[in-house]
């Protein structure tokens, strides 16, 4: 078992597997992970990286006052499409709204290969204090490359984004995919948002707020992942309930050090005073917070609004010769209510600069 004590991992440690006895194969293709003798599902790149996280955790644990960064449950809105709501829609031949939900979330997970290019300034030219043996060392050296590899694959291997793709091509039997999703998706990801800590200079904060953003992608994919789970694993709805449930769970399962690693990581931030460009001091904790409020506010106005605009314009657009009046209204008696935070009450009309996320 890896010593969890060490606080410094090479490259290939963060990137090197757990023993398995065989590989998940996903329609003709080998996808990471695989399968113990036991026939249990073991995450890719997990021999160092799982211990090396706690390891991380302990010591700022040790060492900070303050808790490690958490998003707490009550600021993650009910998945939209509830799962009531979506049995429904396929009950009722209209498939186009999961077809896409899931199509959008494979897009995504596609998107998290960028993870692997985001330049991160040396840590010493920003940050006041030492950060050897910390996670924030290791960004670069194995932790955002492990990342990308987990969600769009390497080489020829197979990532979350050919599982997903998989997951719904089984549930719906290879349903049509309109080359349309991935242009809108594209065209949604937007500009750059305003600049929060001008004084520290777009290098350093572009990098926090780009981990904020993905924590809070992460975190709110778990109600994604719990939707498709619930979903695909109904024989009634789903064509292949038991490989399609199966593959949503083996990404659960993928994703689980991401939280922990960039959770980590924003701790050690917000641990920790940050240099401005003319040499002024601002402290992480600050800018960490305030960099959360906003991706909490865009991901809630999206789940709140956005989502559930664009699903009733789909439904009425392939509802057929359907009653869609009808319809909608059984639909709407389905959703799950759901009433921000007080200190959220106002996310939904207040639009921020968006993450894309699912």
């Amino acid at each position: 078992m890896p010593n969890e004590s060490r606080l410094n991992f090479s490259s290939e440690e963060l990137l090197a597997n757990v023993s398995t006895k065989d590989p998940l194969i996903v329609k003709g293709v080998r996808c990471h992970g695989g399968f113990d003798a036991d026939g249990n599902y073991h995450s890719p790149r997990t021999l160092w990286r799982v211990p090396a996280i706690r390891a991380w955790q302990e010591q700022h644990r040790a060492t900070s006052p303050l808790p490690l960064v958490e998003i707490p449950d009550d600021v993650v809105p009910p998945h939209a499409p509830s799962v009531a709501q979506t049995k429904l829609l396929l009950r009722e031949g209209v498939r186009e709204p999961t077809v896409r939900l899931l199509t959008q979330i494979a897009i995504v997970e596609g998107f998290g290969a960028m993870i692997r290019e985001l330049p991160v300034p040396p840590l010493k030219s920003f940050i006041r204090e030492d950060t050897a043996g910390t996670a924030l060392e290791h960004l670069r050296s194995g932790l955002f490359e492990a990342h990308a590899r987990d969600e769009a694959g390497w080489d020829e291997e197979g990532g979350h984004r050919q599982m997903w793709d998989a997951a719904r091509d089984a549930a719906l039997s290879n349903p049509f995919i309109s080359p349309e999703i991935y242009a809108a998706m594209i065209a949604q990801r937007g500009q750059e948002p305003p600049a929060m800590f001008p004084a520290l200079g777009a290098p350093v904060e572009r990098p926090v707020r780009f981990m904020v953003n993905v924590l809070a992608i992460e975190v709110f994919a778990r109600s994604t992942f719990a939707w498709a789970e619930q979903v695909l694993s109904d024989e009634a709805v789903s064509d292949a309930p038991g490989e399609a449930a199966d593959l949503v769970r083996y990404i659960r399962s993928d994703e689980a050090p991401h939280v922990e690693y960039l959770s980590t990581a924003l701790s050690e931030i917000a641990a920790r005073t940050l240099k401005s460009e003319d040499g002024k001091e601002i402290a992480g904790r600050e800018v960490v917070e305030r960099l959360m409020d906003r991706a909490l506010r865009t991901m809630i106005k999206q789940r709140l609004t956005d989502r559930p605009r664009m699903l009733r314009e789909l439904i009425r657009a392939t509802a057929g010769n359907r009653d869609v009046e009808e319809l909608l209204a059984g639909y709407d008696a389905l959703a799950t209510p759901w009433e921000p935070p007080a200190r959220f009450r106002d996310a939904a009309p207040q639009a921020g600069a968006a993450p894309t996320g699912y």
